[in-house]
């Protein structure tokens, strides 16, 4: 077999392989596309204006430069091969771009909302951990404040009933002072009488031994 028949035959293999699975293709960068009834350009147009990047279902191929398709109509004919793509034309393309394009830009901005305001929220619990640690420390402050007022608290009530015991043990003292100075002066008075009447009766027995002891006068026989 020559290299000729070889590249036929290979040629014809890879139509066949084509021809039995279904593909799609696309219009490609020509304003309209007519679908003919035949492979040919004798054949009458069964749709008309097919505009550029159509996806159209490959159905068959041809060695005469066509292809039969089935258009998003349903419209089974054939169209020159050489205006159609196995990708989609460039606007098409391009537009897919924009759209992704666009559709990451919103995803972009999206997710820079979300990140400022989960830095806000960070921003709000770094501040309320701020807060609740001065809190903390202040609340700590008065607790130990409390504790020292409890304790003196404490110390005072102790004081302070020693101070009382003290002072009703200075007032039994005073009852007794003021019971035994009571007891002195009923004394005194006591003693003050005694004296006057032991003064009054030295008088009374001067007054009368005095007289008595005078020595009395002779009478004069003489007289």
């Amino acid at each position: 077999m020559t290299p000729y028949r070889l590249l036929i035959s290979m040629l014809f293999v890879l139509s066949s392989i084509a021809t039995a699975q279904a593909r799609t293709a696309w219009v490609d960068d020509k304003l309209y596309l007519p679908v003919r009834a035949g492979a040919g350009t004798q054949y009458r147009i069964i749709e008309n204006a097919v505009p550029s990047g159509t996806p159209l279902e490959v159905l068959e191929t041809s060695d005469a430069g066509y292809t039969r398709v089935r258009t998003p109509k349903g419209t089974e004919g054939w169209v020159a091969s050489q205006y159609l793509s196995n990708t989609p034309i460039a606007a098409d393309r391009l537009r897919q771009v924009n759209q992704q394009l666009e559709k990451a830009r919103t995803e972009l901005a999206r997710l820079k909302a979300q990140l400022e305001q989960v830095t806000r929220e960070r921003d709000a619990l770094a501040g309320s951990e701020s807060s609740l640690s001065s809190r903390s420390q202040a609340l700590q402050k008065e607790l130990q404040q409390i504790k020292a007022i409890s304790a003196d608290a404490v110390n005072l009530e102790r004081r302070n009933r020693e101070l009382r015991e003290e002072n009703q043990k200075i007032r039994n003292d005073l009852e007794v002072l003021t019971a035994e100075n009571e007891r002195l002066e009923a004394s005194k008075e006591s003693d003050f009488m005694l004296l006057g009447a032991g003064l009054v009766l030295g008088g009374v027995l001067l007054a009368v031994l005095i007289p008595m002891l005078k020595p009395t006068r002779k009478t004069d026989n003489w007289a």
